[in-house]
């Protein structure tokens, strides 16, 4: 298979990107009154403007040839038809199996596993109806009013994501709280308010093996039976979901309270399946299954729809061109609703985690810089931190405005005034302002012409900032459901295009193999000799003064 390099629409793309960074978007708009119907997607959830980037339509012909040219849409019927596309763990990627909500048959390994997945969605819909209604017991007869959900990674990010999200959704008939970290602090401040009779704890581990989620787990459990005296409480206040069935009941959790996870999905795609078991205990099973359908819908908008007006595709492609081709190498998520303020962290681990690599599928070096680092936060909170960096420092930061067209916490005047930002922000980053607009204006409220001079270069901004916005109508199950499977297809595409393999995470694997050998000599007092300098130093400190 050809180097991405080689390619005629790549080497076209980068003579054109030359040419291109000497173009504003200003003047493009002003050649061009069209231009946002030219470059806009309009979706039953959601509007995709991608009209503010630094792009002509010479641009995207280039960019859809070569999507043509790494065969996108081939590798779209092999994700979607089981192909073991995880090229180095052997794996299918059907992530998009757990939402399918067309009944047809997926057979993969000559087993249909549409059926399996129903069958989880049935265990699914009955344990979180008895959750919700009371009818799941504690050890002492209690119901539950708090589910604690421990994981790490996807097995926390997505569902925590999802219920923060929906929470004007969520009837709070039992309350959900979360626990990631290793650190004790946050295990110690979510338990010690609850009561161990009304507590379940969800494990989340795909292989029951994972370090801080079994940490974790175990400080739950003992902190339970201490106040149980009853080791048997264990299976009436714990259930996993894990594809190690053999380590959760080891661990003391019953068979019957163990939900399947299957090695064709990983963890960063994982929250439509039981890993979202959270979500359909603190919201009903009703809207977990709307979520999918959303997510459902995308699928087939990203099946079905050309590319040139595929809205995943085109997100890749843009992400390509502004990271590869224009050189700029971070990105930033910024939501303007309230609901999705862990929507940032979400989307950096799908997509660092998943394109961060350096190799293609061949293992061969890239010579291309691949994806940027993503990182963000709340509009209105971003205004008043870091869109000073975004206006006027050297390097170009492309970011995604997300937002709704209705709160779903109506309250007056608030939401025009935060939109009000979001679309000034957008309009402001590609307009920019020069220096003789600065000047004529400071003029005009009547400052010397000393001061003029003097404050004038500092009010410059050049513009020129490219920025995709997307506008929900209402943050809902279904539209956040299709909001993220757009992101998850997105990712999937810049894999493909890039040469990348997506759904490895071979990095997370390196520092956890020597984060548990140190862990070792931590326990024991000893310091391997094999160490740099600098981390026996780091441990020998430690060492010397935990004593």
């Amino acid at each position: 298979m050809p180097d991405r390099t080689s390619l005629p629409s790549w080497k076209k793309l980068a003579l054109h990107a030359s040419e291109m960074k000497s173009q504003h978007m200003s003047e493009l708009f002003k050649q061009n009154p069209e231009r946002f119907q030219q470059f806009s997607i309009q979706l039953a959830p959601f509007l995709v403007d991608y009209s503010k980037n630094l792009i002509s339509q010479t641009t995207m012909d280039l960019l859809m040839q070569l999507a043509k040219e790494c065969d996108v849409e081939h590798w779209r019927e092999k994700m979607f038809s089981g192909e073991r596309i995880n090229r180095t763990e052997d794996r299918a990627v059907l992530h998009t199996a757990l939402r399918n909500r067309s009944k047809k048959p997926l057979i993969l390994d000559g087993k249909d596993i549409n059926l399996d997945v129903q069958l989880a969605l049935d265990k699914m819909k009955s344990f979180s109806e008895k959750v919700r209604q009371g009818l799941w017991k504690g050890y002492s007869g209690k119901r539950i009013t708090d589910v604690v959900n421990i994981g790490v990674g996807g097995s926390n990010l997505g569902p925590q994501m999802v219920t923060e999200a929906l929470e004007q959704y969520s009837d709070n008939s039992v309350n959900v709280h979360y626990v990631s970290n290793v650190d004790g602090t946050q295990i110690a401040n979510v338990l010690r308010p609850l009561n161990p009779e009304k507590v379940l704890f969800i494990v989340s581990s795909k292989t029951f093996t994972t370090t801080e989620t079994m940490t974790n787990a175990r400080t739950a459990m003992k902190w339970l039976v201490s106040a149980s005296f009853d080791q048997s409480a264990i299976a009436k206040h714990f259930v996993a979901v894990s594809s190690n069935k053999k380590n959760a009941t080891e661990f003391g959790i019953a068979e019957d309270n163990i939900f399947d996870m299957w090695d064709w999905v990983g963890g960063r795609f994982s929250l439509w399946s039981a890993i979202g078991l959270p979500i359909a205990i603190d919201l009903g099973f009703q809207r977990f299954i709307e979520l999918l359908e959303g997510a459902y819908e995308i699928d087939q908008h990203f099946c079905q729809t050309p590319l040139t007006e595929n809205a995943p595709v085109v997100l890749a492609l843009l992400s390509v061109w502004n990271c590869t081709f224009l050189g700029s190498q971070s990105q930033a998520i910024l939501p303007y609703d309230q609901s999705l303020h862990m929507l940032s962290a979400y989307l950096q681990q799908a997509e660092m985690e998943s394109n961060g690599k350096s190799v293609t599928w061949h293992g061969d070096s890239i010579s291309y810089p691949t994806v940027p680092s993503i990182w963000g936060e709340l509009g209105i909170n971003g205004q008043h931190a870091f869109y000073q960096y975004l206006h006027q420092s050297n390097n170009v930061v492309p970011a995604d405005f997300i937002g709704s067209v209705e709160s779903v916490t109506p309250v007056q005047g608030h939401h025009e005034t935060l939109m009000a930002n979001f679309f000034a922000q957008t309009q402001a980053l590609m307009q920019g302002v020069d220096e003789a607009q600065v000047r004529a204006d400071l003029k005009a409220k009547g400052r010397t012409q000393d001061y003029i001079n003097k404050v004038a270069p500092h009010k410059v901004h050049k513009g020129n900032r490219p920025t995709n916005s997307i506008l929900m109508k209402r943050i809902s199950p279904r539209s956040l459901g299709s909001l993220i499977a757009l992101y998850e297809h997105k990712i999937f595409v810049q894999g493909i295009i890039l040469q990348i393999c997506s759904f490895d995470q071979w990095g997370v694997e390196l520092g956890k193999g020597l984060a548990n050998n140190i862990q070792a000599e931590l326990s024991s007092g000893e310091i391997n000799k094999a160490h740099d300098s600098s981390t026996a130093g780091l441990i020998s400190f430690y060492q010397q003064y935990n004593k």
